[in-house]
């Protein structure tokens, strides 16, 4: 039977011992203190954002990472398509298969996702939570409306929703706002330097026309050419910044967008007309009333091109920069020297990501001829 009693190298030893199991405990609870420091710092790191202030002046606090951007309406998901499509989650209305040539193939079969803005508005919170997207985006108008919608949507969802200022005017601030955003600065920048130089090439051209030399147009919208876009809106504003003067002026309480009656139209009795419609281009000389106005009578019939994208407001995206530098060309050949197929070539490249062949190019610009 062993003794209980130990001697000296028995004490010894297990001091030994202790000493050594307190080391390792001490070691270990400093490993663990280490670790729940860099969980939590990297927990810190994880919900840091960044805060911005969007066009309508709101500040909308945004993740560091932004990989999954959702458009809220047609213009948004243009700018995000041209400015960062590597992040673009999904189309408010999938693409049709006459599009799809004229788009960059990353984002062909993104899903269809609705609206949250607009009229026609398909999607809601449900879909947007469903999305998981880290941020939500607004391009185009900035009015109270869409500040509510803006700010309704976020408080729901917990999800940042930016506004940005989609007019003319604004264009190049605004792709540099969404490129601090998104942290793609160096594309926004590129971008944004370019739409500066086809605003200022257009604007030297239309500022220096004569009133008599500006062409009246109307900008005839829908199956029957009734739906037009009132002076001053951002529907219109590309006639008008070409050097077009808008003969619709519908008062300003009546908003973009306005319908009138074929009787107004004679009486306003546009020199110009541009519509987004064939089947109307193609049957104004023979529509009842259309006749009698100076555009059926000389011929000056216009039809927007509309892929991937319409040219003139659908949607009032980026894409009406193609549309604008069209019109400018049409409302004054003779101040331009390029071709339309050169401009057309260089702004998918550089805006779409897509090199057009002659055959898409053909397609794209068919019927956009004038009308005898």
């Amino acid at each position: 039977m062993r003794s209980l009693l130990r001697g000296p190298r028995d004490v010894a030893a297990n001091h030994a011992v202790v000493s050594a199991d307190r080391h390792r405990l001490a070691a270990g609870a400093i490993r663990l203190v280490v670790a729940a420091v860099v969980v939590a710092v990297g927990s810190v790191s994880a919900m840091a954002g960044r805060l911005v202030v969007d066009s309508s002046g709101r500040k909308v606090e945004l993740p560091d990472r932004i990989d999954r951007v959702m458009a809220a309406g047609p213009p948004a998901s243009v700018v995000l398509y041209v400015l960062a499509p590597e992040k673009l989650i999904g189309w408010i209305r999938k693409p049709q298969p006459a599009e799809l040539p004229y788009l960059a193939p990353m984002v062909r079969n993104l899903p269809e996702l609705g609206r949250l803005t607009g009229r026609g508005d398909t999607a809601n919170v449900e879909v947007v939570m469903a999305a998981k997207p880290d941020v939500v985006v607004d391009f185009g108008s900035v009015t109270p409306t869409y500040v509510s919608l803006a700010d309704r949507v976020q408080s729901q969802t917990g999800i940042p929703y930016l506004l940005v200022d989609g007019r003319f005017a604004d264009t190049a601030t605004g792709l540099r706002l969404l490129g601090n955003a998104l942290a793609v600065e160096d594309r926004a920048e590129r971008l944004a330097h370019r739409v500066e130089e086809i605003l200022a090439e257009v604007d030297r051209v239309a500022q220096s026309m004569p009133a008599e030399r500006r062409p009246h147009v109307y900008l005839a919208r829908g199956p029957n050419g009734l739906e037009t876009g009132n002076r001053g809106s951002i529907n219109t504003e590309i006639i008008e910044r070409a050097g077009g003067m808008n003969v619709v002026d519908a008062g300003s309480g009546r908003g973009g967008l306005v319908n009138v009656s074929i009787e107004q139209v004679l009486a306003w009795n546009p020199d110009t007309i541009v519509t987004t419609d064939r089947n109307l281009a193609d049957s104004l000389r023979s529509a009842p009333g259309w006749s009698e106005t100076e555009a059926v009578r000389r011929g000056r019939i216009f039809l927007s091109p509309n892929l991937p994208f319409g040219w003139v407001d659908a949607p009032p995206s980026l894409n009406r920069l193609l549309g604008l530098q069209w019109l400018a060309r049409l409302f004054f050949p003779d101040r331009f020297t390029d071709d339309i197929r050169a401009v057309t070539k260089d702004f998918f490249a550089a805006f779409y990501q897509v090199d057009l062949g002659d055959a898409e190019l053909d397609r794209l610009l068919d019927g956009a001829r004038r009308r005898q």
